[in-house]
Parts: structure tokens; sequence; C-alpha cells
């Protein structure tokens, strides 16, 4: 075995590894997941003698559900947080959070200790080519000295966290991988442990002074003259902004999509009022996908139920320009519905120069986000106010009021439909608390949106929760912060990744399905951390026995050619149920559970979960009739609309 190129002490390798994290500490690392490991022992001692000293350190086994709750944790305020593991294949479990957050555009720093040069390719024990592992999603691959962290001196590793931090905040922000090799003797004795505890007092006072994070990095006011990441295409600098509005007409009729919001609160409100000020001027209604944001914001006309609408598009509906925002909604129908589109489209995102475009149809794009874009384009007035802004065009208020009322026409059938005889009105919720409606998905989503407070933030899994939500939720609930990651759109890190928000927000509300809840059960182990901070997480499940987003899929036949008389195993294939008692599992894990007879027992338990750090509701439905429920529901509202005068318009 050839011999260390820079033979050193486990107490050189300690003070690089706390040189390393003070040195993030000042760019404004806040908070930190450590796995176990060896080779990673010099960053987990620095964590947590740092952790006397500010630095919030949390705790897990399971080197992938800790990224995702590091992922979760940098959602919410645009700050990443750190995730430390040791070497090999502990790297590879990192991949499924950073393909999220390249896609999602989170920021995420990944530390993973390595062997020194001299270890590699020689079958050293533990050694493979992780600083491969990450490439793909990451927007920087860096890494430390070959012989070792300890061969660097304090101004190249000040170098090397600087570039970490602004390549993690960058446009697009997203996740950067920091492989950093280690060189043997590892773990530090007593005596030089409380001699480097010392120094710690004076290297904190020396070393940490945070820069203050502006929470609007994340809307740079420059994006597009950033490299994209791996595999994304950057805006196009030759589409100069000749045309400041890109195409549209404010005094045409048009339509405002709104995708999913991916940067942080404070941004959301500018956000908003750039919006709202675009509305007031043109009249357009706003199609508010489930996870903008946008929903109840005060001052917003927004059509929710467009994916109803969409089932069978009236012609009157047809816009004859669209002001994109955002990402791509996940409703399908809206998604044809702007492919089909024929006149100007105007596509606008937030620090993202990758392109969001998957329709193909957008005419111009611009990266600088709304807020940006409109006071460029058109600069607003000393003292603008409502009676100031010109009222909208005739044709323009003729479109949005055909819009308001398919919008009315669907949110009233969803009342009827989603509430049992013997409410008071439709949609109401009951003295208990809770709503009357059946136990189906659909009403779950609706009752939800009612009976959560006004601010809780909520987490959507993918697949059938977050299409609910944006198809059946009341749009008249409190506005809310909601959280979704439709970036890669998996599944895997659900429970981990709620947890990483509600250590983030305080608390928060999960709905999720059963192999959502499943694919990541070692996120339970996440409830010390919750009660130690005095955060809140409750988990909602939607337990209907397998994968119920393949039943809205042209999926399950009758029989199935060269299979002879026996049909096709769908429930195998695809739905896949797995016989776990969810309850049983999460009780294990010191999680209290309260199972559903009906939706009218969710508002009482709603309030019960709410005095628990983590806690699981279980309601049972029937994934086979909710399908033919949304089916239903879809064609009685086409129908509702296809009869109607083109003109139709409530006053």
């Amino acid at each position: 075995m050839p011999a260390p190129a820079f033979p050193t002490r486990a107490a050189a390798n300690l003070r690089a590894a706390l040189r390393l994290l003070l040195a993030l500490r000042r760019q404004g690392l806040r908070r930190l997941v450590l796995c176990p490991g060896s080779r990673s022992a010099p960053l987990a001692v620095a964590a947590g003698l740092l952790e006397r000293h500010g630095l919030q350190l949390l705790t897990g086994v399971d080197e992938r559900s800790a990224a995702f709750l590091a992922l979760g944790l940098g959602r919410v305020d645009g700050v990443p947080a750190a995730v430390v593991t040791t070497s090999g294949t502990a790297v590879a479990n990192l991949l499924p959070a950073s393909v999220e957050a390249d896609s999602g555009s989170v920021p995420l720093l990944l530390l993973t200790a390595d062997r020194p040069s001299r270890l590699k390719g020689c079958g050293a024990n533990q050694t493979v080519n992780q600083e491969q592992f990450l490439v793909a999603s990451c927007r920087a691959c860096l890494a430390g000295d070959g012989r070792g962290l300890a061969a660097m001196d304090q101004p190249a590793i000040q170098a090397l966290a600087n570039q970490a931090w602004e390549a993690a905040l960058g446009a697009p922000v997203g996740p950067v991988h920091l492989n950093l090799p280690f060189e043997e003797p590892l773990h530090a004795g007593a005596e030089e442990l409380a001699e480097l505890a010392a120094e710690l007092a004076v290297l904190v006072e020396d070393w940490i002074e945070p820069r203050a994070h502006d929470p609007a990095h994340d809307l740079a006011a420059e994006p597009a003259r950033r490299a994209p990441g791996p595999g994304g295409q950057a805006l196009d600098q030759a589409e100069a902004p000749t045309d400041p509005l890109g195409g549209l007409d404010p005094d045409r009729p048009g339509v405002v999509v709104a995708g999913p919001w991916r940067g942080t609160a404070a941004g959301l409100e500018r956000f908003a009022a750039a919006l709202l000020r675009w509305q007031r001027r043109t009249g357009w209604p706003v199609l508010a996908d489930g996870l903008s944001g946008l929903r109840g914001w005060p001052g917003l006309e927004l059509v929710a139920a467009y994916d109803l609408a969409l089932a069978e598009p009236p012609a009157a509906l047809a816009p004859p320009q669209l002001l994109r925002l955002g990402p791509m909604p996940a409703s399908r129908r809206l998604q044809q519905w702007i492919a089909a589109g024929g006149g100007p489209q105007l596509l606008i995102s937030e620090a993202e120069p990758r392109n969001l475009d998957a329709s193909g149809s957008a005419t111009a794009r611009r990266g600088e986000g709304l807020a940006a874009w409109l006071e460029r384009a058109w600069p607003q007035r000393e003292g603008e106010g409502r009676a100031t802004v010109p009222a909208p065009g005739v044709e323009a208020q003729e479109l949005a009021g055909r819009w308001r009322w398919a919008e009315a026409q669907a949110q009233a059938e969803l009342d009827r439909s989603l509430s049992q005889p013997g409410d008071h009105h439709p949609g109401s919720v009951d003295a208990g608390g809770g709503s009357a409606g059946a136990a189906s998905e659909p009403a779950l989503a609706r009752a939800l949106s009612r009976l959560l407070p006004a601010g809780l933030p909520l987490m959507l899994a993918s697949s059938s929760p977050v299409r609910d939500w944006e198809s059946f939720a009341d749009p008249a609930a409190p506005q809310r912060r909601v959280h979704g990651f439709r970036g890669a759109s998996g599944i895997d890190g659900t429970l981990s990744i709620a947890a990483g928000l509600a250590l983030a927000e305080g608390e928060l509300v999960l709905l999720t399905g059963d192999l959502a809840l499943l694919h990541d059960a070692n996120g339970w182990l996440w409830r010390q951390h919750l009660a130690a901070a005095g955060a809140r997480l409750t988990v909602v499940l939607v337990d209907n026995g397998g994968g119920g987003i393949f039943e809205q899929l042209p999926i399950r036949p009758q029989g199935a050619p060269g299979l002879g008389d026996a049909p096709l195993d769908f429930e195998r294939l695809f739905a896949m149920p797995q016989a776990v008692d969810h309850g049983a599992l999460a009780a294990a894990h010191g999680v209290p559970v309260r199972p559903l007879a009906s939706l009218a027992q969710l508002g009482a338990a709603l309030g019960w979960a709410a005095e628990q750090p983590m806690a699981l509701i279980v309601l049972h439905t029937e994934r086979r009739s909710d399908a033919r429920l949304r089916q239903q529901l879809r064609a009685t509202v086409a129908q509702q609309l296809a009869s109607a005068p083109a003109a139709a318009e409530p006053r």
C-alpha cells in the first residue's frame, strides 16, 4: 500500500474539518444533517463542536432520508442545508434527493468523506468512484486535496467553501457535491479534543461573521447570465427584449397560467403583488396551480377548476394570448390546452435560466422574474393605484367573465357531488368540525382545504394527492404555503422532506398516499428532532391499498392478448398493494395514530394531531370508485359548460 503523500495527525484532520465548516458558517450555513461513519469522523466531531456555537445539528442513520430532510429544510428560506456522509455506497444514497434538488431548484450541500487518492483504484476497502456519483445532477462537484483535507491551508479551504456556497445559490439554485478526502488517523483523543474545543472559541469569534442572507437571492436580478445546471438549456441571450412585453398586448384578451412556486415566502409576496398589478390592468383571469401559493391570495381573481373545465375545452374559453409563469402545472389537460394555443405565449421564470417550455409553444421567454420583467416593461408610476389604472377592455372582460362562469359552475358541481344530503349548505362543515362528505379522495382534498387553519403550510405528495388538491380543493379556502416537489415528481423521500419542511416552517401538514409513505418509512425516525425543536408534523394518509394514480390512467384492461383467458394482473403489475399496517409502523416509532371512520371525524383529528410533534391520521378509501368519481365529475362539468351559451357571464 502506498505511503501517505501527506502524513498527518487526527487533530490536523479535525482542525481542517472545523475550518471548512466555519467557512461555510461564515457564508450562512445554519443547519447540518449528519449520518454515521468512520471516514467522516473529523466532520462529525467538528459539527458536534460547532453545535455549541449555533449550528443546528440533526442526526440520522439513513443517508437517503437525511438528504431529503435537508432538501425540505432548504426549500423554505432558500438557504442550503448540509448533509455529511461517510464514503462508499453512503454517497450513492444521496442521488435521489440530488436529482430532485436539481430539477426543483432547491439549494443543497452534500459533504462526503473519502479515502485519499493513494487508496483509489487499488482495492482498498469502501473505496469507490464516489466523486462521479452525483455529477449529472449537481451544479458543481468539488473536491478537497487528494492527499487529504489537512493538506490544505486556511485560504484554500475558505476558497473551497466559498465556491461551493456560490454554486449552490447561483441561478438556478441547486445541489453541490463536496468530496473530501481524509488521511488516517481519523479519531482524535480526549486531550486533543479538549485542546481543540478551547481553540474553537477563538476561531468562532474570528471566523463566524455570517453574511446576512438575502431571501431574495433566489430571485437574482440577472439569472440568465449564469450557466444553467446539467442538461439545462439557458435562455437565449439573443432574445433581447426589443418588445418589452414579449409580444403580449395588455389591451386585448388573454389568460395567465401560474405554475408551481419554487421560491421563498418573501419572493412570493413580490410575485403576487406584480401579478395583481398585471391583472388589474388587463383583466386577464389567472389559472393558478395548486402549488402556486396564490389560491386565497387577497385581491387576486383566480380560476382553480381549470382541469375540470378543460376536460372538453369550450371554444369560448380559448385565449388569443397567454402569460405563463414558472414551471408547467400538473394538469395534463391544461398542458395540452397550452400546447394547442396559437397566439403569443410569453413564459417568465424566476431566476431559472433553463428551458421550462415542455409544450414547445412559448413564443418568447424571460428569466428575470415577473416583478422585474413588469417593472422594466411597464414602470410603476408614483402614486399608481387601483383608481389610476386604466380599466380592462370590453373583450378582455368578456373572456374573464366566461372563465368566472365556468369556475362557478364547476365549484357548484363539486359542492353538490362531494357533500352528503343533510348538510346545512353544499360543502358545509358539521358542528364537530369535520366535513360531512363521503370518504373519497376528492372529498378529502375539499374538506382538508376548508379545515386547515389559515397560513398553516401544507405539503402534497406526488401522484394523486397533488392532482386532487389541484382540482378539488376549495378555492375560497384561506391562503397558505403549499409545497410539492414536482421537479422529478418522485415519491421516494416524501416523509423526510415533510419533516424538513416542518422543522423549517415550525408546523406542517402532509397529505400522502400509502405507497409514498411506505417508500420513506425511515422518515418516522425524525420524530425525535421535531419534538426537540418544538415543531409539528401531521401526516394525513390516504390508504387505498396501492398505487391509486394508475387507476386514473387507461392501464386496467378487461383482458390482454396472448394471455389466454386470464386478464392482465393490474394489481400485481401496477397497483402493487402492500400488506403493511401503517398505523402499527408509525406506532413502532413512537408516533401516535388516529384512524378515521369518516370525513366527519377529520376536524377533530386535525386538532388532536396539532398537539403532537408527529402524528398520523389514516383514512381508508377505495381507489377504483374514486377513479370513477373523478371521471364522472369531469364529464358532468364538461356537459354543463358545453350546454351553456358562449357569452354566459354572471354579473
